[in-house]
């Protein structure tokens, strides 16, 4: 243990003391451990992430279908009973913005927020947009809980409603910035939000991007973000 470590090396010669010391320094970090669902687009934010940064992570698959995020180790780790969760080291985060903002700050490379204090201000208020403004209110509980108090297939039009409500407020804060992507020509932390949402709406909602320009201006570039896993 930790609390024997002094007294074991002062009885160890010193060449041992030399080697357990370089044996310890050299020891590789334990990779992050990411907890997530194939399909959430809160963890999908995250793999993106990850990928970006060129980290290599343990995956964990939790089984949102099944309930296995209220299997007891789990809300251990995320007593909200979300995914994802990560696990760095002693460090356990279980909300996609505040992974985002840790691995942003802990793994400076790739950067995903600008230096520039406005274009960073933006990418930080689309992301925060994203993760409260339009996912949450189409979550499973949400749409379980429609589906049972209105009728089958009656949370699609309720989705729909909320997804273009916070896709227009996007549009409406990039349309000053042009490139490739929503602020420019690189992958920043507002796409990292953006590509899992744009691909849940088009493939799981039939969301019409028709008014949506500004996201949609190059879909394969955004579809090929989404793929990141």
């Amino acid at each position: 243990t930790e609390r024997c470590r002094g007294p074991l090396l002062h009885w160890l010669p010193a060449t041992n003391q030399s080697e357990l010391r370089m044996a310890s320094a050299e020891a590789p970090a334990a990779r992050p451990i990411l907890y997530s669902y194939w399909r959430s687009s809160c963890s999908h934010r995250v793999r993106i992430a990850l990928n970006l940064k060129g980290i290599d992570y343990e995956y964990r698959a939790v089984n949102l279908l099944k309930g296995e995020q209220s299997d007891p180790e789990f809300m251990k780790l995320n007593p909200m009973k979300f995914v994802p969760a990560l696990v760095d080291g002693d460090a356990v985060i279980g909300d996609s913005y505040a992974i985002a903002l840790y691995l942003e700050d802990k793994y400076p490379q790739r950067p995903l927020l600008p230096q520039d204090l406005k274009k960073k201000a933006l990418n930080i208020q689309i992301a925060s947009i994203v993760c409260s403004g339009i996912q949450p209110l189409h979550n499973l509980t949400l749409v379980r809980f429609i589906e049972q108090k209105v009728g089958t297939g009656e949370s699609i039009p309720w989705v729909q409603q909320q997804i273009d409500r916070g896709f227009t407020a996007v549009e409406n804060m990039i349309k000053g910035c042009a490139g490739k992507f929503a602020m420019g020509d690189e992958v920043q932390l507002a796409d990292v939000f953006l590509a899992p949402q744009i691909f849940a709406a088009v493939t799981r909602y039939q969301t019409d991007m028709v008014l949506h320009f500004h996201l949609l201006s190059s879909p394969q570039l955004y579809l090929s973000l989404s793929l990141m896993n």
